[in-house]
This record gives C-alpha cells, structure tokens and sequence, in this order.
C-alpha cells in the first residue's frame, strides 16, 4: 500500500528537526503523530490551555494537507503530564475543533513527562476521504 509523509509547512521544519514525520498516509488512513502545543517559530506557551489548543490547531494544519478535516477523524489518543490539573481542560478545547454531535474515540493516558516544556500531547487516526 505504500506510505507518505504529510508534512505541511507551518510546522514542517519543526518536525524536520526532531527526526520524524508530523503524520503518515497509507491508503486512505492517515497516522497522525504527536502533537504538541508548539508554534511554527518553535516557542511554546507557558499556559497549559493554550498548549493544548495550539496541539489541536497543528493537528489541523496536518489534516489540511492530507486534504482532510477534523470531521475525518475516528480515533484520538492524548497524554498528559498532570491529568488531574490538565484533564479538565482538553474537553471543551477538542470540542470547539470537533464538536460534540459526533466526537471522535478518545483515550486519555496520565504520563511521567514528555518533551520539555509540554504538558500534553495528541495523536490520532483519521480516514482521508477518497477525491
């Protein structure tokens, strides 16, 4: 089936950096990889909701060059450093990207750290609509 790197350029170079494709389509599934609440000059905010909304913001910029959306969707898998202070916050934030008649699968992990300096992290499986 083969695979390609989706890689679009508001965060390309941060990716290119760090060794490793921001998502993969094989088929018509695309593998997002995970995101963080970085910006494309590679800063990140200090405040952990607007982390949390810039991950979802790049995971549209990715579904965009796949030529997909949020809608597209099936399956969403994020991480925490601090469920207990930051759990509460992703709901309403993945709703304004995804609304709430038909959300995506979702899991939420509690996890001892990620990369410096981020308090979450999202992935997902989306399924590229056929052109």
């Amino acid at each position: 089936m083969g695979r390609t790197i989706i890689a679009p350029k508001e965060i390309k170079e941060l990716y290119d950096a760090w060794g490793f494709a921001p998502a993969i389509r094989s088929g018509d599934l695309l593998f997002i990889g995970g995101q963080v609440g970085i910006y494309a000059d590679g800063t990140a905010p200090n405040d952990p909701a607007q982390q949390i909304e810039q991950a979802f913001a790049n995971m549209g910029a990715v579904l965009r060059a796949a030529g997909a959306t949020y809608d597209d969707v099936v399956d969403l898998s994020a991480f925490y450093t601090n469920y207990a202070e930051h759990g509460g916050l992703a709901r309403p934030i993945r709703e304004k990207f995804f609304g709430t008649d038909t959300p995506p699968n979702w899991t939420a992990v509690g996890v001892a750290a990620l990369a410096e300096p981020f308090v979450f992290e999202v992935k997902a499986i989306a399924r590229v609509p056929a052109k």
